[in-house]
């Protein structure tokens, strides 16, 4: 893989994770409404679905969805409804009660934010376009396949890292400086609002 190559790969992977999809819209929304803890495991879930986006591509699974119109809008669609019926949870919950906002969570919310970030990002119809119709086009089929392969991974989950990071920082000052209980409530209404926005990014992703 040549240099010029792998800039283009990682402008790409700039490009794709900066403008602001489903993914992006659930760390703002974990991060103001559970905080930074959750918004880290967040973050780790759709770096790992990425890495699962990355090896369906090779394992041929991405030229099937290429070719199979039918099986794209199902899992696209499976992620649309998935992300809104976390949204509808999170309005839900802020409509019972307005909690304390933490900054650190326990095992079982974090990993629910983990799942949340890797399902996400599994489902993600813009992500499975980039992995699966796209990756191929920065691949030598003269080089080391397994080395280029693991360039490119470590190359686009460096870029999710850093720049969901950001977000996910600036959400949480944001996010300290309403610290009264109707502040809470209506934090859980904009969390479960920006899930909501990016279901409605999904649906409208072609």
């Amino acid at each position: 893989m040549s240099l010029d190559t792998w800039i283009a790969y990682t402008i790409a992977c700039v490009v794709l994770t900066v403008i602001p999809g489903p993914s992006v819209l659930l760390v703002i929304a974990q991060s103001l409404t559970r905080g930074r803890m959750a918004a880290a495991m967040c973050i780790l879930g759709d770096v790992v679905g990425s890495i699962v986006l990355v090896g369906l591509s090779f394992a041929g699974v991405g030229a099937i969805l290429a070719t199979s119109a039918l099986l794209f809008q199902v899992v696209k669609w499976a992620g649309v409804l998935y992300l809104a019926w976390l949204g509808i949870g999170q309005i839900m919950e802020a409509r019972r009660d307005a909690p304390e906002r933490v900054t650190h969570e326990g095992g079982a919310s974090s990993w629910s934010s983990f799942w949340a970030g890797t399902v996400t990002a599994v489902l993600n119809p813009k992500a499975i376009v980039f992995y699966m119709a796209f990756l191929a086009q920065f691949i030598d089929p003269q080089g080391d396949l397994p080395a280029q392969l693991a360039v490119l991974t470590v190359t686009s989950s460096l870029v999710v890292v850093v720049l969901l990071a950001g977000y996910a920082l600036i959400a949480e000052r944001a996010g300290r400086l309403f610290d009264s209980r109707r502040a809470r409530r209506r934090m859980g209404y904009v969390g479960g609002g920006f899930m909501i926005g990016g279901s409605a990014v999904m649906a409208v992703t072609r």
